[in-house]
């Protein structure tokens, strides 16, 4: 059997030392030194064979944390596993003890098309893989297409009834194909848009007018915040469709990243699929010409498992599922704690699927640095990441065949 972890970090604006990536933002030697410390730790602590970064505005910098932390690694077994020499060295626990070091030539990162200068920087993803690749990694953020969605017209009303168009994410999306044992899983890395507002900047002007709180706009801050939201629910869709090609390919499929949304909002269940109705039996057909035109029983089991078939299943709900965790928070910011942070998961890893490949066996997260944005410690989170870091634990089945 292959035991392997799958996490998501991230790591809050890493970039090297005296660069500006937002205007005026930049970190110093020491604290960037202090940040490496601590990502490196994180990863250790994590010790993930699989992870997916968020923020890496540099990539030679996640190299350096990277580096740092399999320094660390050597050290550590040098002091902590014994050699061949002790007659205990055959102990399960040193196998549990050891910590891999990651190679930087399975590391693939994602830049963002929109990177500008000093002051204009924007973040890109990463995913590291102890396994490697399967194939080069696809990164997707500029659209071959523009994407345009159209709204119907309410009742009512004619003609028509505006509509939205995309051509850019506003962070790539990274699709990895990574080999475990003898199974090939695909792996999407993302960062949906997040709900700071979207203003419009007039030309000429040098900032947007909402954006002068002294001149407080509540309706104009209101629109900016619902253009955030249906740019990050349009790139959930397009996520969306990358993960049912992968599906209808026959191919096992795990995202994760920050969805900057809880798994009950909109945008993440766009991402993980419909959930199936208790019974289409008693639903109105799409065709009904009288209130008795109802799906059959043989129509209800078709569109149940077909509804299933490509739906994503969130591992921190399989994990409370079966344990006595109440509780899983990966941000907080003014009181409130919640998962913005998620691993999903399709069928092929749901305990209730016969047919699945691996069984999840545990869910566990770093969130003891999480402070409360209206907390005294909160600039502490300038150098740690504000985002608490997630893994599952699986295990692959054995082929019964």
């Amino acid at each position: 059997m292959t035991d392997f972890t799958i996490a998501s970090f991230n790591v809050k604006n890493l970039i090297g030392p005296d660069q500006e990536y937002y205007e005026f933002q930049r970190y110093t030697p020491e604290e960037y030194a202090w940040k490496r410390d601590w990502m490196a730790d994180q990863m250790m602590a994590l010790d993930a064979d699989i992870i997916g970064f968020q923020e890496i505005f540099e990539e030679d910098a996640l190299r350096d944390v990277i580096g740092e932390a399999n320094k660390r690694a050597a050290i550590l077994n040098a002091a902590t596993i014994p050699d061949e020499s002790k007659g205990y060295h055959r102990k399960a626990i040193f196998r549990k003890l050891a910590i891999r070091p990651w190679d930087q030539d399975h590391l693939a990162f994602a830049p963002n098309a929109a990177d500008a200068g000093p002051g204009q920087r924007r973040p890109g993803v990463a995913i590291l893989s102890r396994f490697g690749f399967a194939e080069t990694p696809q990164v997707i953020q500029d659209l071959p297409e523009p994407l345009t969605i159209p709204f119907a017209p309410l009742r009512g009303l004619e003609g028509e009834a505006g509509e939205y168009t995309l051509t850019r994410l506003s962070r790539p999306i990274l699709r990895a194909r990574i080999p475990i044992g003898d199974q090939v899983v695909t792996v999407f890395n993302c960062h949906l848009k997040s709900k700071l507002g979207e203003f419009i900047r007039p030309p000429g002007a040098d900032f947007a007018p909402e954006e002068d709180l002294t001149n407080y706009d509540p309706v104009g801050r209101a629109l900016g915040a619902a253009r955030a939201a249906m740019r990050r629910m349009t790139e959930a869709w397009v996520l969306r469709g990358f993960i049912i090609k992968e599906l209808k390919a026959g191919h096992p499929v795990a995202v994760l990243g920050d969805f900057n949304d809880g798994e009950h909002a909109v945008s993440s269940e766009i991402v993980s699929g419909e959930v199936p109705f208790k019974n289409y039996s008693w639903m109105l057909r799409h065709d009904a010409k009288s209130d008795h035109d109802r799906y059959s029983k043989k129509e209800n089991i078709q569109i149940t498992r077909e509804v299933e078939a490509v739906r994503l299943h969130s591992a921190e709900k399989l994990f409370v599922r079966k344990s006595l965790r109440d509780m899983v928070y990966t941000s907080a910011f003014g009181g409130v704690f919640e998962s913005i942070d998620q691993i999903y998961l399709s069928r092929h890893f749901h305990p209730d699927n016969d047919q699945r490949i691996a069984d999840m066996t545990y869910f566990s997260v770093l969130n003891d640095h999480i402070t409360d944005g209206s907390h005294p410690e909160a600039p502490y989170n300038k150098l740690a990441s504000d985002h608490g870091q997630i893994m599952a634990y699986l295990t692959m089945r054995e082929d019964e065949g």
